[in-house]
């Protein structure tokens, strides 16, 4: 047995040790190394001198790293609780359909997601660029005047943010439509026979059985625009791009054009904790709050 044991803890060592290899080597080695380079001075290629904690300490005075912190929490208020709903509704809608035309319907609200930045980006330009947009002429057929919404500080965000949840939803809608069908449907059936109506149906069936789906999704979807970053860039050009730097895009000008490596290891690192950080108390906040209101 002893023989066994060891045979098998080799076999299962080898079998993870590849794994092991390739994970310390694309994310534990590049994590030590960017905590070694925020402690530096160094640009973005090269050595640097030792600073210590200077690069962080740098932060808390920097205006435009203030601004990208405020601009991404505002971002992230505008589209991970707005874009979950949004998808929890659909969701609950393509689930009542059937045969073809659901497939044709879920397949309709999936294809923005599977298509890259760049595409989004020409769609939505062609859609609300302040000389050529199709809702430009749209608004001077109603006799509205026209807004440069990516020109402009007031809507830049909240319209990168209504594309970005335009682009994403898809991913969110068949996490909730694989949820809402893994519900039993005797358990409906038994309310049906309580004669219990959609609404008491829906908070006292579909919602509590849903949320640890819908923790889930929330989970994802923080995780996804705290590091939000391409939206931004391209929309921003032309426009007022110190008015909407977000962290990364803050972590990219430090290091690409400023040539400050130290710095942006720094912000870098923040953004690292935020994320771990925000993540764990949403995810451990959705799990307890779900845990009682069944």
């Amino acid at each position: 047995m002893l023989r066994n044991r060891r045979s098998e803890m080799i076999f299962a060592l080898a079998l993870v040790a590849p794994f092991v290899a390739i994970y310390g080597l694309v994310f534990i080695y590049p994590t030590i190394k960017l905590f070694m380079i925020s402690l530096t001075d160094a640009p973005l290629i090269g050595e640097g001198s030792y600073v210590g904690l200077a690069n962080y300490t740098r932060l808390v005075s920097d205006r435009r790293f203030e601004t990208a912190l405020w601009n991404t929490g505002y971002f992230v208020l505008l589209t991970v609780i707005p874009g979950t709903i949004v998808a929890y509704a659909i969701a609950l809608g393509v689930n009542r359909l059937s045969g073809r035309m659901q497939a044709a319907v879920l397949a309709l609200f999936f294809l923005p997601y599977i298509l890259p930045v760049s595409v989004v980006y020409l769609i939505w330009d062609w859609t609300l660029n302040f000389q050529f947009g199709i809702a430009m002429y749209v608004f001077d057929l109603l006799g509205i005047q026209r807004i440069p919404v990516f020109k402009s500080t007031l809507w830049f965000m909240p319209a990168v943010g209504l594309i970005t949840i335009w682009w994403t939803a898809g991913f969110s809608i068949l996490l909730f439509l694989a949820g809402l069908r893994a519900i039993p449907r005797e358990i409906y059936e038994a309310a049906a026979l309580d004669n219990a109506g959609r609404w008491a149906t829906f908070s006292r069936i579909t919602w509590p059985l849903m949320w640890p789906v819908t923790a889930l999704v929330l989970t994802i979807q923080l995780i996804s625009q705290l590091k939000i970053f391409d939206q931004v860039y391209l929309f921003s050009t032309g426009g007022r791009p110190n008015d909407n730097l977000v962290l990364v895009y803050y972590i990219f000008l430090r290091a690409f054009q400023s040539d400050q490596g130290g710095r942006a290891a720094a912000a870098a690192v923040v953004l690292f904790f935020i994320v771990i950080v925000v993540s764990v108390l949403n995810f451990q906040l959705t799990r307890l709050s779900g845990g009682r209101s069944r």
